[in-house]
């Protein structure tokens, strides 16, 4: 089971909603590469409002995504794209249900 986790709350800008959900559509590449990286999830909870929640076995893992192309990515285009910057939450995860490998 995975330990830890982020959640990353996105709002876009007014007329940049599309331009926010492809960029995290092209982002599933990039985290793909990630072996510390369990899960990844971009998600769209309204017309404007976008999230990213993503798993992780131990903080390195966590670490190195924060510090990978996804979130380098994302803090470049923030300005253009969101109506304010990122807050990343750090999260403990407490219990899970995922298929059975």
């Amino acid at each position: 089971m995975s330990k830890l986790a982020l959640y990353v709350p996105l709002e876009a800008k007014p007329g940049k909603e599309k331009e926010v959900a492809e960029f995290l559509k092209s982002a599933l590449p990039l985290v793909d590469a990630e072996p510390g990286t369990v899960s990844w999830f971009a998600i769209q909870n309204g017309p404007s409002s976008f999230a990213i929640f993503d798993t992780f076995d131990d903080e390195n893992g966590r670490n190195a995504h924060l510090s990978g192309k996804v979130a380098a990515a994302l803090m470049a285009k923030a300005g253009e794209l969101l109506a304010k910057p990122p807050a990343i939450h750090r999260i403990d995860i407490l219990a899970d249900k995922l298929p059975k490998k």
